[in-house]
């Protein structure tokens, strides 16, 4: 896996350690009264058509967005035939990131991440298989012209 695709193994670890980062490190303020997304919730909310819009459905989205990109590079560094093993290992990333949680301070472990980063990790799965099918049927017509070829030839024989 790591070898028939270097550079997509090399970004991979690189967003690995950043979301380690993101969801391991130091808490940061993004609820916070002066935060940039309270800011933009403080305009959204002076709308009629976007007052809808919620920190915690912002906070959720981010999880999907975040654990998006996981479930694609997984995908293809896998293969389309292992892809319930690109949405398996996100989810037990995911159980591992909340279980440290717990005791990491001012971090709180919630089971809505645990589902909104397996949905981003299906999300991005789904965009994988899309991405990749016309190169799949290619491959798939291929490998049946190869065979009827090799059974045309040994039926002369």
């Amino acid at each position: 896996m790591f070898r028939r695709h270097p550079f997509l193994s090399v970004i991979t670890l690189v967003y690995l350690g950043v979301v380690a980062w993101v969801t391991l490190g130091p808490q940061p303020d993004f609820g916070g009264k002066n935060s940039i997304v309270m800011h933009v919730l403080d305009v959204l909310w002076e709308h009629p058509a976007t007052d809808w819009v919620t920190y915690d459905g912002v906070e959720f989205s981010a999880n999907i967005a975040m654990f998006l990109p996981i479930g694609l590079f997984f995908l293809l560094l896998f293969g389309r035939k292992r892809w319930w093993l690109a949405i398996m290992v996100p989810f037990l990333m995911t159980l591992g990131i909340e279980t440290a949680q717990i005791w990491i301070p001012g971090r709180v472990s919630d089971v809505r991440d645990v589902i909104s980063n397996t949905t981003g990790a299906i999300v991005g799965v789904l965009v994988g298989l899309v991405i990749t099918a016309p190169r799949a049927r290619r491959d798939r017509a291929a490998a049946a012209a190869a065979s009827a070829r090799r059974t045309s030839v040994s039926a002369h024989r």
